[in-house]
């Protein structure tokens, strides 16, 4: 057994002995890489190790929460003594618990979400990486005439949980990213774009020369923007926008929203909210995902469940507390940080693919938005009101004709997500939220030309 599992376990019985009718340990160890390099010279470079402890402690349905990366047992016996004792002068709860063991996995799952190859590449390897995606942004095209740099990142890390009412897990996982950020100028205008790579195993990492190829094309066609005037037409939100509004709708099916009265589908459960062409999954137990984890932050089984399925919004995503202030069950979907409580979370969150050709969405469109960035906070979980500053390029006759900024892209999910008139057939699960290509029948683009 590693040895801050067993320092876990510890905690839990200090715990308790200290008064705790429950507690949970939640601990970490994570070693953490990145390397920020521009016009390839190394520009940024950290590194770093972390090990800590959480513990939650229920004291007479009283709660709270000690955070501590002193580990000697000394500190840690005091650390124990202190949240029991903070716990006294907390509000009772009647709700807070943790889980049900029932809800415990019979057995942890391998998920393969650990490569040993990314925790043995070498400093150096990765500070040539970032210099290759940022050269390959440079060469794209002679308009790129500057970089914000290209990145190597990777987290190599163990998470343990240990609670009194008998669950003890531990999962270890790994991460790389990649990316660029070019800078491209014409007529005395610039624009800048990125694009990236991040997966758990090595050998599925985008080469470096294919993601600043991509961030050079990104950029390129920013070139020379027009804008446009106040318009209502068909939008079509490209994979990585879409994956942006579905972030806004897991705002909505959060379980911590919809008990706070703060989710515009809160009494919609078991009806069609959205077109049925919208199938939304939640999977935790994709192999190598970078959402997949084999239990949730309170050690409850996960599992693949439809949030959404064929426009019925079929559950909301819980944690054990969110569950019982709504009379549900946990789905596992609980999340932990070190100094919060368990909060809601999504896992691997995608909408299924469809059946539409991207290319043939877009030749469908006489004159309308195709959508590829989006920027600031404008979409409202409460009324559903959805309204961000965009940018993209503009269809004409069915073909991409000029890149438009300074625009609006604006209206309601609650008639967005019936609205919805094609899904792509161009999913990638590269991301922990994905979605294919979306084509909104009509959407409020306000621009000021």
């Amino acid at each position: 057994m590693s040895e801050l599992k067993e320092l876990a376990q510890k905690v839990v019985k200090m715990a308790q002995r200290s008064g705790a009718s429950e507690a949970e340990c939640y601990a970490i160890e994570r070693e953490e890489f990145e390397v920020e390099v521009r016009l390839g010279k190394v520009e940024n470079l950290k590194q770093a190790r972390r090990r800590a402890l959480s513990l939650r402690v229920i004291v007479g349905k009283k709660v709270a929460i000690n955070y501590t990366s002193d580990l000697s047992e000394k500190a840690l016996a005091t650390f124990a003594r202190d949240a029991v004792a903070m716990a006294r002068y907390m509000e009772r709860d009647e709700l807070v618990s943790l889980p049900d063991p029932s809800l415990y996995p019979k057995r942890i799952p391998d998920l393969s979400l650990y490569d040993p190859n990314i925790a043995e590449l070498p400093p150096a390897k990765k500070i040539e990486l970032a210099k290759r995606c940022e050269e390959a942004a440079l060469s794209y095209d002679k308009r790129i005439v500057n970089s914000e740099g290209g990145s190597c990142s990777t987290s190599i890390g163990t998470v343990y949980l240990v609670n009194s009412a008998g669950f003890s897990g531990s999962y270890r996982g790994s991460v790389i990213s990649i990316s660029a950020a070019p800078v491209a100028e014409e007529k005395g205008k610039k624009q800048v774009d990125y694009w990236f790579s991040a997966v758990r195993d090595l050998s599925l990492l985008e080469k470096p020369e294919v993601v600043g190829r991509t961030a050079g094309e990104r950029v390129v066609r920013k070139l020379n923007p027009r804008k446009v005037a106040t318009k209502h037409v068909p939008v079509i939100f490209d994979p990585l926008m879409a994956a942006d509004f579905l972030s806004a709708i897991f705002s909505a099916v959060s379980g911590s929203s919809v008990y706070q009265h703060a989710s515009f589908l809160a009494d919609q459960l078991g009806k069609k909210v959205a077109a049925s062409s919208i199938t939304v999954i939640d999977d935790p137990l994709i192999p190598k995902g970078l959402g997949s984890i084999p239990f949730d932050g309170e050690g409850v089984a996960t599992y693949k469940k439809k949030v959404f399925d064929k426009g019925v919004l079929e559950t909301f995503l819980h944690n054990t507390y969110t569950a019982k202030k709504l009379k549900a069950k946990t789905t596992g979907n609980a999340t932990r940080g070190l100094t919060s409580p368990p909060g809601v979370g999504y896992t691997n969150f995608y909408l299924e693919a469809g059946d539409a050709d991207p290319k043939e969405m877009i030749k469908s469109v006489k004159e309308g938005l195709y959508l590829t960035s989006m920027f600031g906070f404008g979409a409202n979980p409460v009324t559903g009101d959805f309204s961000r500053g965009a940018a993209g390029i503009w269809i004409v006759n069915g073909e991409l004709a000029y890149p438009v900024e300074e625009i609006t892209v604006a209206g309601n999910m609650k008639n967005m997500l019936k609205e919805v008139e094609a899904v792509g057939s161009d999913l990638k699960l590269t991301r922990d939220i994905s979605a294919p290509s979306l084509k909104f029948a009509k959407l409020t683009v306000a621009g000021s030309g």
